[in-house]
């Protein structure tokens, strides 16, 4: 859980770093919760 936890948050800074705009930080939060969703999924 940790690991996952720590990689999401690498993504969202690495993510939040790469947006110019409003729209693009809505586009990578979605892909991240997206991600999030997934691993969840996998786990189960």
């Amino acid at each position: 859980m940790k690991t996952a936890f720590a990689a999401l948050v690498l993504m969202l800074a690495t993510a939040a770093a790469g947006c110019n705009t409003v729209e693009g930080v809505g586009e990578d939060m979605t892909a991240a919760g997206q991600a999030v969703d997934d691993a969840a999924e996998k786990a189960q």
